[in-house]
């Protein structure tokens, strides 16, 4: 394969058809969990109910929803391996009303086999057969046992003019790393939808992801089925998942809304890239260097995040190419108020820079030309999805920051998070340029990864040469990009041991104050504190409210509070500052 090699001597943006090639074909061994069957329910005595049967003992993992439409969503469950019988069918049924009286829908999954093969969960479709814009009840029946209930919602159509939306935003659940009474608030929450923007589970048994202000948690204990403390398998991904999903605060959040599902590294790899030498995957694994290993790997990771997400992706499986077979990129309209772009920022990236990331060595001019981390087919998807948007709120779910971070003054200066766009800085100007220069209005970024609560300015320019040139001055304000902090997952402070007494009361300030002295396009920063966020769109105004859950206590029970809240004005590329209001 041709390429061009950089200035650290591993930069290869160059890109042909035949990419990917061996993850293609391993891909082909695999039975991707996409939606099963239905038929209708001809035997009522599927739906037959045992009051007293237990849902939890059938149904472990609980239910979910995700994937919605302005008909439908995507309803999926696991269904326990000691109850499951291949000749019982599984019944489902969806209605207007928590007691089930006027049922809209009921079908039946009869392939058993199916069933078994994808570790016993069942994805089903129901697209096409709800009205739009409407919060139906959903639950699954087994042998008599249903599962607990689940509330979905379905989109608006496209035309219509709804007068607001309430997204959770969540990022980066490190299992081992605290418990999750965040998503038990969550799941409180008068939310329209959750949006994932990744890093749902964390590929580790260990303390891999843990830093010096760490502690163990008790019932967080993890043993792999491989026996290694990485994964090596489809096994070791399938029972983080059934993990994670065991949590009860994660089962309430995902029984209470519909998902819109993202992924980040963690799902797979830390740190994941495309190495087009290889042709295959690689990352920061110890086998990460093997392109054999690392392409099965991969390859597992994605089948099991196809069997425990309920997300909606377009899979052609006579695609040439990755792009055209797995598009996991993808957006949707609510309505005429916003409309909302997620990408795809691993499996096409090329690998990080090894050169020190100072003002000078990450400028767009040091950087060779077609080096990427979206790949050009989706790039230019989403500079086309956003600059003809004709929503009032145009936002780009990007699972990593897209805004410039730096650290220090002047030429002393780095820029430390290279895995987000500061680490392909030529590829970001192009998506800027387009967006500014199609005049976008009320854009909005909505970002993790981080672990960092963010409220900041999308500009054309920033000091110093992270948008090129020399000594540029700050540039237009085109947007405003807010980033959702980890539910539990290492933050800078916690790496540091600064988040706890009279360290975390003194630090906290100190840091955000740094921090945004640093980056004048920031007008807050805080990375003390762990929780999610709730971003509201309306005909006036967006607003980004940043919520603080202590994750050291396994309960409701434990301190939540409001770390900061902002309101954008519609027409207006301004951030108020309006935490009082939510304080008190």
């Amino acid at each position: 394969m041709s390429g061009e090699i950089g200035l650290d001597g591993r930069d290869e943006p160059s890109r042909t058809a035949d990419d990917h090639v061996e993850l293609l074909s391993e891909l082909d061994s695999h039975d991707l969990a996409l939606a099963m069957d239905l038929v209708e329910a001809g035997d009522a005595d599927v739906f037959d109910i045992d009051g007293e049967g237990d849902p939890d003992a059938v149904f472990p993992q609980s239910v979910a929803s995700g994937g919605p439409t302005p008909s439908g969503v995507i309803l999926w469950t696991r269904i326990d391996p000691e109850r499951f019988d291949p000749e019982t069918p599984l019944g489902v049924q969806v209605a207007t009303d928590e007691a089930f009286g006027d049922v809209v829908y009921d079908g039946v999954v009869t392939d058993g086999e199916r069933i078994a093969a994808h570790d016993y969960t069942v994805k089903v479709d129901v697209d096409g057969r709800l009205d739009p814009d409407t919060e139906y009840c959903y639950r699954f029946v087994y042998d008599g046992i249903t599962s607990r209930t689940g509330r979905c919602q379905t989109l608006p159509r496209p035309a219509d003019s709804p007068d607001s939306l309430r997204l959770a935003v969540l990022a980066c659940q490190n299992y081992l790393n605290g418990y999750f009474p965040a998503l038990g608030h969550v799941a409180e929450e008068d939310v329209d939808f959750i949006v994932h923007l990744g890093d749902f589970i964390y590929e580790s048994s260990d303390g891999h992801f843990k830093g010096l202000g760490s502690y163990e948690y008790e019932g967080r204990e993890l043993s792999l089925p491989s026996g290694y403390d990485r994964v090596r398998n489809l096994d070791d991904y399938r029972y983080l998942h059934r993990t994670y999903r065991s949590d009860r605060f994660l089962q309430r959040a995902l029984e209470s809304h519909t998902l819109i599902a993202g992924w980040d590294d963690h799902e797979m790899v830390n740190d994941v890239y495309w190495d087009s030498r290889a042709d295959a995957p690689a990352g920061d694994h110890p086998r990460g260097d093997d392109p054999a290993f690392m392409t099965e790997l991969v390859a597992d990771a994605m089948h099991a995040w196809w069997e425990y997400m309920p997300a909606r992706v377009e899979y052609d499986p006579n695609g040439e190419s990755l792009q055209e077979r797995f598009v996991l990129w993808r957006s949707l309209d609510f309505g005429d108020l916003v409309s909302l772009s997620l990408t795809d920022e691993r499996l096409f990236r090329d690998p990080p820079r090894e050169a020190i990331p100072t003002p000078d060595n990450v400028g767009p001019h040091r950087e060779p030309p077609g080096r990427t981390m979206l790949g050009e087919e989706q790039r230019e998807w989403l500079i086309d999805t956003i600059a003809n948007s004709e929503a009032q709120w145009t936002v780009w779910a990007d699972e990593v920051l897209t805004i410039p971070f730096r650290l220090g003054s002047g030429p002393l200066s780095v820029y430390p998070v290279q895995g987000g766009w500061d680490g392909y800085t030529r590829e970001r100007l192009q998506v800027v340029e387009a967006i500014a220069a199609a005049d976008v209005e009320n854009f909005v970024t909505l970002t993790g990864d981080m672990h960092c609560y963010v409220a900041g300015y999308q500009q054309t320019s920033y000091p110093g040469r992270v948008t090129g040139g020399e000594g540029v001055a700050q540039g237009e304000r085109i947007g405003v990009e807010f980033m959702t902090p980890a539910v539990t997952s290492l933050n800078a402070a916690e790496a540091l041991h600064l988040t706890r007494g009279l360290r975390g009361k003194l630090t906290e300030p100190l840091l955000s104050k740094l921090v945004t002295a640093m980056n004048p396009h920031l007008e807050f920063f805080d990375s003390h504190n762990w929780g999610y966020s709730v971003v509201e769109f309306t005909r006036e105004e967006c607003t980004y409210v940043g919520y603080s859950v202590d994750k050291t206590v396994d309960s409701m029970d434990g301190d939540r509070s409001v770390v900061v809240a902002y309101r954008v004005p519609d027409g207006v590329v301004n951030l108020v500052d309006v935490t009082d209001e939510y304080q008190t």
